[in-house]
C-alpha cells in the first residue's frame, strides 16, 4: 500500500467503516503489511486529541496489531538498569558526582554505581525514579 504521497489525517474519513475502506486492518504477517499499517497509524498519531470515537477505535486497533507483531517478531535487546541510568544522566548532562548528590550518598557513590562496583538499592531506585520522573521498573 505504500503511497506515493504521504497520508494526511485531514484526508482520512471520520467514520469507522469509511476508514476500513481506506485501509482494512488485518493481522500483520510480514514487513510490508507492518509498513502499511504503520503508515496509516503514523498519519493519525499526532491528532489523537481531535479523533472522533470511530477514529479512536480504529487507531487503537492499528496500534494493537502493530504491538502484536512487535511482540512476536521483534527481538528487543536486554538493557540493564545501569545502562538506562547512564543514558538518563547523559540526556540531562549529569556526571557521576551529580548522581551522588541525587542519591544523597558519598562523593564516590555515583562513580561506583556506574562502574558496577555498587548496586542500586531500593532507596536509590525510588530517588532516581522521582528525580527523572520515570517508572522505578526501569532500574530493576
Amino acid at each position: 500500500m505504500k503511497t506515493k504521497t504521504k497520508l494526511r489525517f485531514q484526508d482520512l474519513p471520520k467514520e469507522y467503516t469509511a476508514l476500513c475502506r481506506v485501509f482494512l486492518p488485518r493481522p500483520i504477517h510480514d514487513a510490508a503489511e507492518y509498513d502499511n499499517t504503520a503508515e496509516v497509524a503514523d498519519s493519525m498519531a499526532l491528532w489523537q486529541d481531535n479523533f472522533t470515537r470511530d477514529q479512536a477505535d480504529y487507531f487503537e486497533l492499528l496500534c494493537s496489531l502493530i504491538e502484536d507483531y512487535d511482540a512476536e517478531h521483534v527481538k528487543w535487546p536486554k538493557v540493564k538498569g545501569r545502562d538506562i541510568l547512564q543514558h538518563l544522566l547523559d540526556e540531562h548532562e549529569l556526571a557521576a558526582a551529580d548522581l551522588s548528590r541525587i542519591l544523597d550518598g558519598s562523593r564516590n557513590l555515583g562513580a561506583m554505581i556506574l562502574r558496577g562496583d555498587r548496586n542500586l538499592t531500593l532507596a536509590h531506585v525510588r530517588k532516581l525514579a522521582a528525580h527523572f520522573k520515570v517508572s522505578p521498573e526501569l532500574f530493576i
